[in-house]
């Protein structure tokens, strides 16, 4: 018998809209699955056990009273990365001075997940300030190894099954990358078609709200409640019953830069994908991948330097040390390399959309290696592109390596184009499978 934990968002959403089970418990059922693994996963900060079951109470209530659903996500817990405002929940960003930090209202995007009908069930583990010092989570396929970050908690805490999904946030690999270590699906939307409004900030060109799901049609869902009007892609309902033939473009650069497991992963899932009916072939960036990532370093140096100016001073010592390095060598870059590496950003941007317009996504490695030890917490520069230039971007599991880890690939396509993102991804979705519970 299926247990109730194991419902993806669509599946729970479905169930607890035709009355087959309760919103009460399904909470139940997460919260019980909490118990027994964060001790050894440490993926939460607060787990809201009362004000979760209070809202299912609320949420079942309005199903027995014989009222329509609020929303699409009518009664279904989610987790929120402790860097975003959740009202009457303290939100740390894992910085010890905001231990005692409870904001008053919801940020943008957790008001209209609420709006959808949505419980959230508590704050997941971000590492400081959502930059690069490893958290205390550990991954749920192997304890030794890093869930990756910023997103870590979001990450280990979908894979375990712990909530269906939960929300994240990039800068550089922030959501991609603990999506692709831990087995879950992870989607970044396009910059700014979700609002940032109530998230604590660390590079304002470059920051986004993220999504890790089980499932493209959960990453698309919570994406249309939460997303904002403008754009082609503003209703990305999956699935789609037409049968694709996507054009793909498969980027060598980070093939070729990739680890062997990673590597063979990736060429293999292209040859699946060709068998399937997918017209695939290999494409170059315009510009060297290092000088993109010089761009990106620089950008998210300086303005993270800007940001944390005024903290930086009140509260060095409470710094981890890699987000401290990174805001002092910010504030050290001058201003006329900040300004030139903007030129080059929209320089190489427009040459990099020249190129995917000519196909439905990019393919490439999510990150150049499978998770590593927790000393780090990974390779964010594959998942960095698509932030720097605000591309929307989904990671796929697709399978594990030898050591039993988690393999994925990443598909990218034009700004404003989530339709066609996730109606890709759900075709590829359909070849490749997920992967079950490590836990």
């Amino acid at each position: 018998m299926t247990e109730p934990y194991e419902f993806t968002v669509a599946e729970g959403a479905a169930l607890i809209a035709s009355k087959r089970i309760s919103p009460v418990e399904l909470t139940k059922s997460l919260l019980r699955r909490i118990e027994g693994l964060e001790p050894d996963l440490l993926a939460w900060v607060t787990v809201d056990r009362e004000g979760a079951l209070a809202a299912a109470r609320q949420r079942e209530a309005e199903l027995a009273r014989g009222e329509r659903p609020i929303g699409p996500l009518h009664g279904v817990p989610l987790g929120v990365k402790d860097i975003i405002f959740v009202a009457g929940l303290s939100c740390t960003a894992g910085f010890p001075p905001f231990a005692n930090y409870v904001p008053a209202d919801d940020a943008a995007c957790v008001s209209r997940l609420r709006h959808a009908g949505a419980t959230i069930l508590g704050k997941t583990v971000t590492t400081q300030f959502a930059l690069t010092d490893p958290p205390c989570t550990r991954n749920p396929w192997h304890p030794g190894r890093t869930p990756g970050g910023s997103s870590s908690g979001s990450a280990a805490a979908v894979a375990a099954r712990m909530v269906p999904a939960a929300l994240g946030t990039q800068t550089g690999g922030s959501t991609l990358r603990p999506a692709a270590y831990c087995g879950c699906v992870g989607f970044k939307p396009s910059f700014d078609r979700i609002s940032r409004q109530g998230i604590f900030p660390l590079a304002w060109s470059l920051d986004h709200v993220g999504i890790i799901a089980r499932a493209v049609e959960d990453a698309a869902l919570i994406f249309n409640c939460m997303a904002d009007g403008s754009g082609s892609g503003a209703r990305a309902l999956i699935p789609d019953p037409r049968p694709l033939t996507p054009k793909l473009g498969i980027l060598m650069d980070l093939v070729e830069r990739s680890r062997p497991a990673v590597r063979d992963n990736l060429l293999n899932d292209a040859r699946r994908l060709e068998a399937e009916g997918a017209n695939v072939a290999e494409v170059r960036l315009p510009a060297g991948l290092s000088l993109i990532l010089a761009v990106h370093h620089i950008t998210l140096s300086t303005e993270a330097g800007a940001v944390h100016a005024g903290l930086l001073g009140a509260y060095a010592d409470s710094y981890a040390p890699g987000l401290r390095s990174y805001v002092e060598v910010g504030q050290l870059i001058p201003g006329a390399a900040y300004l030139h590496a903007q030129r080059l950003r929209r320089k190489i941007g427009k040459q990099i959309d020249e190129i995917l317009a000519k196909y439905d996504c990019f393919v490439m490695p999510t990150a150049s290696n499978v998770a590593p030890d927790r000393s780090t917490t990974g390779d964010a520069s594959f998942a960095s592109l698509c932030s720097l230039f605000g591309l929307p971007a989904i990671s796929l599991p697709t399978g594990l390596s030898a050591e039993r880890l988690p393999l994925a690939v990443q598909l990218v396509a034009s700004r404003f184009r989530e339709d066609t993102l996730l109606r890709t991804a759900a075709w590829c979705e359909n070849i490749f499978g997920g992967l079950a519970s490590p836990v």
